[in-house]
C-alpha cells in the first residue's frame, strides 16, 4: 500500500513537473493572432495620421496630442491592471478590454471633431492597456521553460499587426477615408471571440497561478542586500525603453511626412516605409527572444539600443531608395529588444509578473507619447527635417545598456 501511494505521489510530481516545464503552443499562437489584431487597430491611428491631417486639417500639434491620447491612456493603466490582476487573476478582463477597442473603432470612423478622435483613441487605449499586461502573463504561464521563445511569439504578433497598419491604410483608408476605419470592427469583434476561447484556458490555470505566485513570493523574495542594485537596474531598463519609445515614435509618427517632404512621394508610398520598418520590428521581435536564450538577454539588449546609432544617424542623408533598406535595418535592430525586455524585467524582478509587464510594455513604453507631442510641436515651431535629426540622434542614449545587471547575476541570486 505504501508502496502504491509513493508511486502515485511519483508520478503526480512528475506530471506537475511536465505541466511546469511545457510549452503551450496552440495558446501563444491564438495570442499572438489576437495580440495582431489589437496593434493593428492601435497602430492604424497613427497611420491615419496624413489623412486625418488632410480631411480635418489638423496641425502637427495636435496630431502629437492624439498620439499622446492614445499612448497615455494605454500605457498608464496598464501597470494599474497588472497590479490588481498580480493579486486576483481576472480571465474575463481579456475580452471585456477588447470591447472597449470595439466602440473605439466606432466613434473613430465616425468622429466629426478633434475632440471626438480624442475621445475614440482614448477608448482604444482603455482596451490596449487591458490586454497587454494579462496577455503578457498567459504569455508566462503558457511559456514552460521557453520564456524568450514565448514573448516573442506574444509579442510579434503585436508587431506584425503594427506593421499591416499602414499598408491596411495606403489600401483601404486613403481611397475611402476616416469612415473606412469602421470595417476594423470586423478584426475587433473576432479578437474578442478568440480572447473568450484564452480566457476559457485562463479561468483553468488559475489555481495553479495562484500557487505559483505564493511560492514565488516565498521563494523568490530579493534579498534586502541586493534591492538597490535591482531598484537601479529595473529604473534604467524603464529609462531605455522610455528612450525607445520615443526614437520608436519619432520615426513611426513622423517620418513618412518627412518622405512625403523631402521625397516628394504620395500619402500611399510615405506609408510604405512606415511599413518596412514595423515589419522588419516584427521580425526582430521574433528573432529576439530566441537569440536572448542562446546568447544572454544583456547582451541581445546592448544590440538593441547600441547597433542602430550608426544606422539611424545615416537615415536622414540618404536618397529615397537607400532608406527603404536603412529603414528596415533599423527596425529590425530596435525592436530586436522588445519581448526581451520584458523577460528581463520579470527575472530581475521574480513574482511579479503583471506589474513588471505592464510597466515595461505599458508604462515605459507608453510614456513614448510624450515624445508624440514633443515632435509635433517641434515639427510645427522648427520644420519636420530637423525633427527627425533630432530623432534619430536618440540611439545614442542607449549606450547606457552597459550599465544594467548582467544575466549571470540575476540567474545567481534569483534562480
Amino acid at each position: 500500500m505504501s508502496l502504491q501511494i509513493e508511486k502515485n505521489n511519483s508520478a503526480i510530481t512528475k506530471q506537475q513537473t511536465t505541466q511546469q516545464t511545457k510549452t503551450v503552443f496552440n495558446i501563444l499562437l491564438i495570442l499572438s493572432v489576437v495580440h495582431l489584431m489589437n496593434d493593428a487597430i492601435q497602430a492604424v491611428v497613427p497611420a491615419m495620421f496624413p489623412i486625418l491631417e488632410l480631411e480635418m486639417g489638423l496641425s502637427y500639434t495636435q496630431i502629437g496630442l492624439i498620439a499622446f491620447a492614445l499612448n497615455m491612456t494605454a500605457s498608464v493603466i496598464q501597470p494599474v491592471v497588472g497590479m490588481y490582476t498580480d493579486k486576483k487573476p481576472s480571465p474575463l478582463a481579456l475580452p471585456i478590454g477588447m470591447c472597449f477597442t470595439f466602440i473605439g473603432v466606432i466613434l473613430l470612423a465616425l468622429a466629426p471633431t478633434f475632440l471626438s478622435i480624442l475621445i475614440a483613441v482614448v477608448f482604444i487605449g482603455i482596451g490596449s492597456a487591458t490586454f497587454h499586461p494579462e496577455g503578457a502573463r498567459v504569455a508566462y504561464m503558457a511559456a514552460g521553460t521557453k520564456r524568450g521563445l514565448s514573448q516573442s511569439i506574444f509579442q510579434v504578433g503585436g508587431n506584425a499587426g503594427q506593421a499591416l497598419a499602414p499598408i491596411i491604410t495606403a489600401l483601404l483608408l486613403v481611397p475611402l477615408g476616416q469612415f473606412g476605419s469602421i470595417y476594423f470592427t470586423i478584426v475587433a469583434g473576432l479578437a474578442i471571440i478568440l480572447l473568450f476561447y484564452i480566457a476559457k484556458w485562463y479561468k483553468n490555470q488559475v489555481k495553479e497561478i495562484k500557487l505559483k505566485s505564493k511560492i514565488l513570493e516565498e521563494k523568490e523574495e530579493i534579498p534586502l542586500k541586493y534591492k538597490n542594485k535591482v531598484r537601479f537596474g529595473f529604473s534604467l531598463l524603464l529609462f531605455l525603453v522610455f528612450i525607445r519609445s520615443w526614437f520608436n515614435a519619432g520615426i513611426g509618427s513622423y517620418y513618412q511626412f518627412f518622405a512625403i517632404e523631402q521625397y516628394k512621394l504620395s500619402i500611399f508610398e510615405a506609408q510604405i516605409y512606415l511599413f518596412v520598418f514595423l515589419a522588419s520590428g516584427a521580425i526582430g521581435t521574433f528573432l529576439g527572444g530566441p537569440l536572448a536564450d542562446r546568447f544572454g538577454k544583456k547582451n541581445v539588449l546592448i544590440f538593441s539600443m547600441v547597433g542602430a546609432i550608426p544606422f539611424s544617424l545615416m537615415l536622414p542623408h540618404v536618397g529615397a531608395t537607400l532608406a527603404y533598406p536603412l529603414i528596415g535595418v533599423i527596425g529590425f535592430i530596435t525592436l530586436s529588444s522588445f519581448s526581451v525586455s520584458v523577460v528581463y524585467a520579470q527575472e530581475l524582478i521574480p513574482g511579479r509578473v503583471g506589474v513588471v509587464s505592464g510597466l515595461v510594455v505599458g508604462l515605459a513604453f507608453g510614456m513614448g507619447a510624450i515624445g508624440s507631442v514633443v515632435f509635433g510641436v517641434l515639427a510645427d515651431t522648427i520644420d519636420i527635417y530637423h525633427t527627425i535629426l533630432i530623432a534619430v540622434s536618440l540611439p545614442i542614449i542607449g549606450i547606457f545598456t552597459l550599465f544594467l545587471p548582467s544575466d549571470k547575476w540575476i540567474d545567481k541570486n534569483f534562480k
